[in-house]
């Protein structure tokens, strides 16, 4: 669209004090007077729960960066790990002969 080229991403930079009345004002003419207040609890309840969960969040990161890492599980025997080299393969040598008996 050659009308938006000029737009950055954060194009809320220029909303100024008559943009927000307006807003405001729009919103007011939507859902009228007697649901704003509900709305805006809901909004605030909604950032709450943001906050609450984004903290909890927050919180295990921080837990998890500070208790040392669990010791690595034994493997089962035969396996290869990584980092470790197989074994070559020796073949059997052959059976001896019996002895002769003379």
């Amino acid at each position: 669209m050659p009308g938006l080229s000029h737009l950055s991403p954060a194009f809320i930079e220029g909303i100024g004090g008559p943009e927000l009345l307006m807003i405001m004002f729009v919103i007011l003419l939507l859902f009228g007077a007697d649901r704003l207040p509900d709305l805006a609890r809901g909004f605030g309840r909604a950032m709450r729960e943001f906050k609450k969960a984004t903290s909890g969040v927050e919180q295990e990161v921080r837990k998890a960066m500070a208790e040392p890492p669990p010791p690595p599980s034994p493997r089962p025997a035969g396996t290869i790990g990584q980092g470790d080299a197989p074994k070559p393969y020796i073949p059997p040598s052959p059976p001896s002969p019996p002895p002769s008996a003379e």
